[in-house]
């Protein structure tokens, strides 16, 4: 895109037209964004490891009861969680489409000896198997996906669960998605980042759908030397608490539990997050 395509942008943008093309996939992209993952600076991609400690001790001795089990952690990054599930006894199975992240995973679990198998693959369409007495998906990842694929997802980890096996979903409040929609424009001048590893501009906007309740996000990356211009954007879509509970029971789980973070009851929301544990119910 040169220039002028900024200028001549469809306005308002139509919500998942956009949403899907943020190179995660890309292996520069990957790259930078694990050296993301691993900063202790911020918990803009993955949380600090202080956090992710405090909610690896909830969810081991909370959700878990101290059990021993088999763990699948869909969006696993580099391994944060299903690494230190790992050293306390679990066998764990991460899914990610990074392949920096993973590459990092496998090193990471190789090196320790530790019970942990990463792949490379889509969440939406990758098998997962069965017989896993816990699924994870956090840090906001189930709302980005279209509710046709996530509806899917959660037909397959109902599928890939053991009998009575519990998912565990941190996903966005209504809230956090609208004000997500309502941010005004910006825009920072950078030599490198995480779009582009040259000095560009990145113009960042956004726009809430009252009809889909979907917040939908743009980036323009603005080389520095050249002036082309790169397009990407994500549509992130909003649910209630109410409209939580009924798309996992429609998907066969039962005894819904919400918690304000991953810290469990009576914890501090964080992030615009909420934490949902909810259990497989048998289908007859």
């Amino acid at each position: 895109m040169q220039l002028v395509g900024l200028i001549r942008r469809r306005m308002p943008p139509e919500p998942w037209a956009e949403g899907d093309n943020i190179p995660w996939h890309d292996p520069e992209f990957s790259r930078r964004m694990l050296r993301e993952h691993l900063s202790q600076e911020h918990d803009a991609a993955s949380r600090r490891l202080e956090a992710i400690e405090r909610q690896i001790h909830w969810i081991h001795h909370r959700v878990l009861g101290g059990r021993l089990t088999r763990i699948l952690d869909l969006g696993c990054g580099p391994g944060l969680y299903t690494g230190r599930f790992a050293r306390l006894g679990h066998e764990c199975v991460g899914i990610d489409y990074s392949p920096a992240s993973i590459e990092y995973a496998r090193e990471e679990a190789q090196r320790e000896g530790l019970r942990c198998t990463y792949r490379l693959e889509d969440v939406r369409t990758a098998d997962y198997g069965s017989g896993f007495d816990l699924l994870m998906l956090i840090y906001g990842e189930f709302n980005v996906f279209k509710p046709t694929d996530a509806g899917l997802i959660l037909t397959k980890a109902h599928r890939a669960l053991a009998p009575v096996g519990l998912l565990l979903l941190e996903p966005h409040t209504f809230a956090a998605v609208r004000a997500m929609g309502d941010r005004s424009p910006t825009w920072y001048a950078t030599e490198s980042g995480l779009f582009a590893a040259e000095p560009h501009l990145c113009l960042e906007e956004s726009h809430w759908d009252e009809a889909t309740c979907t917040a939908t996000n743009r980036y323009y990356v603005v080389d520095a030397a050249t002036g082309t211009v790169a397009q990407y954007g994500q549509t992130v879509q909003a649910y209630t608490d109410e409209e939580y509970r009924s798309l996992l029971e429609r998907h066969g789980f039962a005894q819904v539990e919400f918690c304000p973070s991953l810290q469990g009851p009576g914890s501090v929301p964080r992030d615009g997050l909420l934490a949902i544990v909810a259990r497989k119910a048998l289908l007859g």
